[in-house]
This record gives C-alpha cells, sequence and structure tokens, in this order.
C-alpha cells in the first residue's frame, strides 16, 4: 500500500510539473503563430491520445518522465507552402527566445503559485529553541546556551527549524563568520554570536547543518514508549511490540527517548544489546543487535522502532500564515530565494565544495515525493514548489538539448544577425546528451547506494 501511495504521489508532482512545463512552451507557441503537432506528457507507448479543432495531438504515454511538444518545422520534415508561416524555424528569433524560455518561467510560476497557497492556508511549525549544546563545538564557543531561541541567521529572520536549516545550507564549504541572532525564551532583545566556519562540511556527502554546529532543536521528555516498529527490523525480530515501555538498556535505567535510548542504540551498531522493558504490568528482557548503517562518515546503530506519539507545549507551537494579499509578495521571494540557492548549490557542486553525491534522480524524488505526501498537503505542495524551481533552473542551464543550450544559440543568433552553424550545434547536442544521460546515471547511482545504506 506504501509503495502504491509513493507511485502515486509520484505520478501526480511529476505529471504537474511537466504539464506546467509543456504547456509553457505550448501557450506562447500558439501565441506566437506556430502549429503544435503533438503535445505530449510522458514518453513511450499512448495510453491515451486525442486531438483539437487545430489539429494538434494530445497523448498522455506511459512513461511519465518527461514530455514535449512537437511544433511545424522544416527542420524535422516537409512542410507545405500555405503552412510555411506557422513553422517554428521560421519564426524570428525573439519569439523563438520566447517560446523556449515560456517553459522553465512556467515553473517559476507553478512555484510562486504553490507558495502562494502554503501561504494562505498557513503552516504549523516548532519555534527554533535550542536544546543542549555539544561541549567545546563551534556554537559552544560562541556562547550559545539551551533554552535560547534563534531569531535570525546572517541577518535573515528565522521562525521555524526549516528555515534555520535553509538559511545554514547557504554557507555549506564556506570559510567565514555566521552571524547567529538569538533570545531568552523571557526576553524580545537579541544578541547577536559570532561562529567561524572553515571550509564548513566541504565535500561532506549528507551534510547535516544544525548538528555540525554542536546544536539540537529543544525537546520536551519524551517517555520511551515504541509507538511504530519496522517490518522485519531488529526490534520487531526481538519481539518488540508498540506500547512496550523501555525501562533499562543493558542495566542502565533509561526515561527518555531521545537523550537516552537513541544514543544507546546509535552506539552499539551491530552489537548485542539487553533491553528491559514494561509490558501490561510485566517486565520482560529481550535481547537484540541493532543493524548498523553509514551516516557522515561514522557507523550508527538503529532498530527499526519509532517513539509514540507526544505532546508539545502550547507556546513552542506556531501557525504561520498570511492573508492572499500579502502572500503574493512572500511567494515570489520565497522562489527567488529557492532559485539563487539551487543555482549557487549548482555552482558549489561543480567546485567540490559541495559533495557531488547529494545529487538526486527519480529514485529519491519517487521518495521525497510519498513522504510529503504523507505529511501533509502544505509539504506536498512546498515539495513540488522546490522541485519546480530545480526544474526550472536546470533547464536554463546552457547545455545543449537543454532548453537553456537553445537559448544561448538563439542569442548567439540574435547578436551575430545569422543562425550558428549547423555542424557546431551538432557537436554541441551530442556533448549535451552525453553529459545529460552521464548525470542521470550519476544520480541514478546515488539513489541506489542510498538505498543500500
Amino acid at each position: 500500500m506504501d509503495l502504491l501511495f509513493t507511485l502515486l504521489a509520484t505520478v501526480v508532482a511529476l505529471g504537474l510539473l511537466v504539464t506546467i512545463h509543456e504547456y509553457g512552451h505550448f501557450w506562447v507557441a500558439r501565441r506566437c503563430g506556430v502549429k503544435v503537432l503533438r503535445f505530449s506528457i510522458g514518453f513511450g507507448s499512448a495510453l491515451c491520445r486525442w486531438h483539437d479543432k487545430r489539429g494538434t495531438e494530445y497523448v498522455i504515454a506511459a512513461i511519465p518522465l518527461g514530455g514535449y511538444v512537437k511544433m511545424l518545422d522544416e527542420r524535422e520534415g516537409e512542410v507545405a507552402d500555405e503552412e510555411l508561416d506557422q513553422a517554428f524555424n521560421r519564426k524570428d528569433v525573439k519569439q523563438r527566445i520566447a517560446i523556449v524560455a515560456a517553459g522553465p518561467v512556467a515553473n517559476f510560476l507553478l512555484a510562486i503559485v504553490a507558495f502562494w497557497i502554503v501561504a494562505v492556508v498557513g503552516v504549523t511549525t516548532l519555534a527554533p529553541v535550542l536544546g543542549p549544546v555539544v561541549d567545546d563545538s563551534a556554537a559552544a564557543r560562541a556562547g550559545l546556551q539551551s533554552g535560547l531561541e534563534i531569531t535570525h541567521v546572517n541577518g535573515r529572520a528565522t521562525r521555524s527549524w526549516h528555515e534555520v536549516n535553509l538559511q545554514l545550507v547557504r554557507r555549506l564549504g564556506e570559510t567565514g563568520e555566521l552571524e547567529i541572532s538569538a533570545r531568552p525564551d523571557s526576553s524580545s532583545d537579541s544578541r547577536t554570536y559570532i561562529l567561524q566556519l572553515d571550509d564548513w562540511l566541504r565535500g561532506a556527502d549528507q551534510p547535516d547543518p544544525i548538528a555540525e554546529l554542536g546544536l539540537s532543536p529543544w525537546q520536551p521528555a519524551v517517555a520511551p514508549v515504541v509507538g511504530q516498529l519496522s517490518e522485519d527490523g531488529a526490534a520487531e525480530q526481538a519481539g518488540l511490540q508498540v506500547g512496550d515501555r523501555i525501562v533499562a538498556i543493558n542495566g542502565e535505567s533509561v526515561s527518555d527517548w531521545v537523550s537516552e535510548v537513541v544514543p544507546a542504540i546509535q552506539a552499539s551498531a551491530n552489537q548485542p544489546l539487553v533491553m528491559a522493558v514494561e509490558r501490561e504490568g510485566r517486565r520482560l528482557s529481550l535481547q537484540l543487535r541493532p543493524d548498523g548503517r553509514e551516516v557522515n562518515g561514522e557507523l550508527q546503530g538503529f532498530i527499526g522502532a519509532g517513539v509514540a506519539a507526544f505532546e508539545w507545549p502550547e507556546h513552542m507551537v506556531r501557525s504561520i500564515s498570511y492573508n492572499p494579499l500579502i502572500a503574493v509578495p512572500v511567494a515570489v521571494r520565497q522562489t527567488w530565494d529557492m532559485t539563487v540557492l539551487t543555482l549557487d548549490s549548482i555552482r558549489k557542486m561543480f567546485t567540490g565544495l559541495v559533495s557531488a553525491k547529494n545529487l538526486s534522480g527519480p529514485i529519491t524524488i519517487a521518495k521525497v515525493a510519498g513522504d510529503s505526501a504523507k505529511s501533509g498537503l502544505e509539504t506536498f505542495l512546498s515539495f513540488i514548489a522546490y522541485l519546480s524551481i530545480s526544474l526550472g533552473v536546470l533547464n536554463l542551464l546552457p547545455v545543449p538539448v537543454l532548453d537553456g543550450g537553445h537559448l544561448v544559440y538563439y542569442f548567439a543568433e540574435w547578436i551575430r544577425g545569422k543562425p550558428v552553424p549547423e555542424r557546431i550545434q551538432i557537436w554541441g547536442f551530442q556533448i549535451g546528451l552525453t553529459l545529460i544521460l552521464g548525470i542521470m546515471a550519476f544520480a541514478i547511482f546515488n539513489d541506489i547506494s542510498r538505498l543500500g545504506g
């Protein structure tokens, strides 16, 4: 059932993104007088097809990993004399630029709409209040302490841990000062703390900026009661059941899930544990061996068990929403910020500041799509916005085969007054196709590696 839900969420997300992208090309092409022969969502065999009164064929194909708009073009076949004025290649260079750019622009507009809906509907989040600060960490040396609420990172307001993390991600691989403003819970005055970065998390495979600084979110005391179990996990195989209260691990009493149970399990990868639990008034002793997985170069244990639901103090929970008018600039600003962050991440990836292992392919996209859909409409819409921005940015990269590559040729034609020689375009296409296929293969390899981990 989970697999079916994940597949459905993936098809909806990718289908929406591809449809909007291709519709951008389609809409502008029609306005420029270009005849559209086919509008296809997906590749491969057609699941269904129909035609409109202008002769355009609409296709929904079996493989939902892309799409295309096929236009009348003399370079792809003979064109009747009476239709030459409707051929793409006969349009002036400004119109061709508009048609090609319309796809990525449509993706940015989709992101704005998605962020606008989220801003109007509102989100419920947790205040970024600090829990324990690791001794001798960058945060501790700067003077940050448990109980402080982070209000700004590098001058940008932060009302949630998500916003804190986004601002920290911007500094990955960098050297210099990081400014964090924080205030005590009972105060309205913030103080600025300076943290020193030196090639911070450069090349890290799965960076965790918050933990790397020595910070952790504040959490209420969490009773060590099992709330969920993974099928065939170490916990289930050992006989642990939902509702069990863990009272001791290897003879040491435990009373908190986060600060005692989790660290004990993580430190015992592939090592035997004796876990004492209370079940229906009886005390039982269970033996289990946590599985191991590598996290940021360290082997950590896990048993496939999750904690039971618990309540957060009311003052720690925030609802953030805007009226429809104010939500417009909020959505535009979010789209702009994520576009800049995406471009900067690509730059850092090419220069080695950010590990290329963070590049994700369709498997990771599918997993995130399913997880975000389970988390609610706001999370799923935010995921669609992020993915739409990534699609828009990647399509604008100056790589032949992509929209950005075509734009490079057309701008060169505009400047030169004549088209780029066909042989150069063919060479560029071959190089660009090889590059894109290589990147896709590497992204899929990363996906499979994550699954293996």
